[in-house]
């Protein structure tokens, strides 16, 4: 098993494990993201995330999609957006080297901070991520307008 960037033939493997997340998260009608939409944000003209994959004999068995933000605050971050290990391999170190890639990556790329979030009923990322020095914030309430809100906003 390998760690290693992701590239634009691994899209559709990396589109199947991102409906598994959705099936393991309780929420598979929420993915409307397409192989399509996938291919032109990642490497299309100006692309907005990357990621790095595992891959086995098999294939891709899991993801670690990011991309860079800013802080007002702080600077450039790093924003883990989904790490993702196939159901029959999760808890066998896949993820923790997934993680440590990305975070490599924000060292690397001097991210002045490395963020993601967590649902509060995984225990196993919890536990995960307190192992590994996090800090989870409990202050801060994530806010998000749908696509259909986006268009019927007006100022």
């Amino acid at each position: 098993m390998q760690i290693r960037k992701g590239t634009y033939e691994d899209l559709p493997q990396v589109h199947a494990l991102i409906k598994e997340l959705a099936e393991f998260e309780r929420a598979p009608q929420e993915v409307t993201n397409t192989l399509e939409d996938m291919q032109r944000d990642g490497f299309g003209e100006n692309p907005i995330f990357q990621f790095f994959v595992a891959e086995a004999e098999e294939g891709i068995v899991g993801i670690a999609l990011y991309f860079t933000a800013y802080s007002t605050w702080k600077g450039k971050t790093l924003w883990l957006e989904d790490l993702v290990v196939t159901e029959r391999l999760r808890r066998s170190g896949i993820g923790r080297k997934l993680f440590n890639a990305v975070a490599q990556e924000a060292k690397e790329t001097g991210a002045k901070r490395f963020r993601w979030q967590v649902l509060d009923w995984n225990e196993p990322a919890i536990t995960f991520y307190n192992k590994v020095g996090a800090e989870l914030d409990s202050q801060w309430i994530t806010c998000t307008m749908t696509e259909e809100q986006v268009q019927q906003y007006s100022a």
